[in-house]
C-alpha cells in the first residue's frame, strides 16, 4: 500500500529531531456551499533539525517512531 504524502507549513520546531507541522485543507460547507480552510497538525521525525517554522514541507508517513510520532520529512516544497 502506497503511503500518503502530504505538504504544510512548519509551526514549532522546539522538540529534538521533531517538527510541528500544519496540513490545510479546503472542504464544501454542505448547507451553504462555501469553501471553508480545516488544518490539523501532524508531528514529523526532522533527524538533522534543519527545518525552522515558517518553511513549507512535504511529509510521509512511516511507522511509529513515537507515541505521536508517525511521519517523516521528505524535504522543502520548491527545492531541487
Amino acid at each position: 500500500m502506497p503511503k500518503r504524502v502530504l505538504q504544510g507549513v512548519v509551526v514549532s520546531d522546539k522538540a529534538e529531531k521533531t517538527i510541528v507541522v500544519r496540513v490545510d485543507r479546503r472542504v464544501a460547507d454542505p448547507v451553504y456551499k462555501k469553501f471553508i480552510t480545516r488544518s490539523k497538525k501532524f508531528m514529523a521525525h526532522d533527524p538533522d533539525n534543519s527545518f525552522k517554522p515558517g518553511d513549507r514541507v512535504r511529509i510521509r508517513e512511516c511507522r511509529p517512531l513515537s507515541k505521536r510520532k508517525r511521519w517523516e520529512v521528505l524535504g522543502r516544497v520548491g527545492e531541487a
